[in-house]
């Protein structure tokens, strides 16, 4: 046996959990917790999802932040794509499960979700932050972590493809204050981005920088923020893929022929049977 293989060897024919798992006619385990004797019915479902990706059981009040960011994050809008999915999932009768798998999956986008444009985010208040207390200027911090459109900076975290600010930031501010929870230095520094792309090219902070900033402030990784984050739409998609599904089949955009714009061969004739190319 080598010692490269040492790991693999000991794992061999065993599932080893830290997590916790179910010991059967004695209980169900989250790590030290007992899931029916200290959690269910004494903790919200919010704390059980953060004691999954943390190993430590948060406190209510940053649970219940973290439903609100779900709450948020979850407009029942067919127009969004990824309720787009649940929608066109719904039109065709594929199950529940499918339906909303298919629509979370779309969300982890580089545009929008808890995929890339989380990372992102992380990455520029990370490296932003060290860099403005190293006593680097904002201007030069942004071209240093953020991409350029011609004269634009693309900032991840900042904009919205449509609307021009974020609703959702008020909200959630007042959330913040009436669980106590003070603003942080990543999102102090967000705030700064914000006046300064405000100034320069009229953008302002969107849900998903609001976050990530809170998050990190939370003491939380990137990976730990995308864990949590990973299912933020469901209730968007749930509501659109019902939807769907209780209406007519197939009515959710239905196309004609002529709703199609075709650029391939010109109608060619079908010989008849008998003809060259027939049988």
């Amino acid at each position: 046996m080598t010692s490269e293989s040492t790991l693999w060897d000991k794992r061999r024919g065993i599932i080893r959990s830290r997590k916790g798992g179910w010991v059967i006619g004695q209980g169900v385990y989250y790590g030290r917790y007992s899931l029916l004797d200290d959690l269910v019915g004494q903790v919200s479902y919010f704390q059980t999802l953060l004691l999954a990706v943390l190993d430590e059981l948060p406190e209510r009040r940053i649970a219940d932040w973290v439903e609100a960011v779900y709450q948020c994050m979850s407009y029942p809008d067919p127009r969004l794509w990824c309720n787009h999915i649940g929608s066109l999932s719904g039109a065709v009768r594929s199950s529940p499960v499918a339906g909303v798998s298919a629509g979370i999956l779309a969300s982890d986008s580089s545009t929008y979700g808890p995929g890339v444009v989380m990372k992102e985010v992380y990455e520029l208040y990370r490296n932003g932050l060290a860099q403005k207390k190293n006593r680097a200027l904002l201007p030069q911090i942004l071209r240093n972590c953020a991409r350029r459109r011609g004269k634009r900076l693309i900032v991840s975290g900042f904009g919205r493809p449509i609307a021009t600010a974020d609703e959702r930031i008020a909200t959630m501010e007042q959330v913040s204050k009436k669980l106590g929870l003070e603003a942080g230095p990543y999102l102090m520094f967000a705030y700064d981005v914000e006046q300064y792309l405000l100034e320069t090219q009229g953008e302002s902070l969107n849900l998903t920088g609001y976050a990530v900033a809170v998050m990190m402030d939370f003491g939380w990784t990137r990976l730990q923020i995308q864990r949590i984050s990973a299912i933020v739409v469901t209730s968007g998609v749930a509501a659109c893929y019902s939807e769907a599904c209780d209406n007519p089949p197939e009515s959710f955009l239905p196309l004609q022929c002529e709703d199609i714009e075709y650029h391939g061969h010109a109608p060619r004739s079908v010989p008849d049977v008998g003809e060259e190319g027939g049988d």
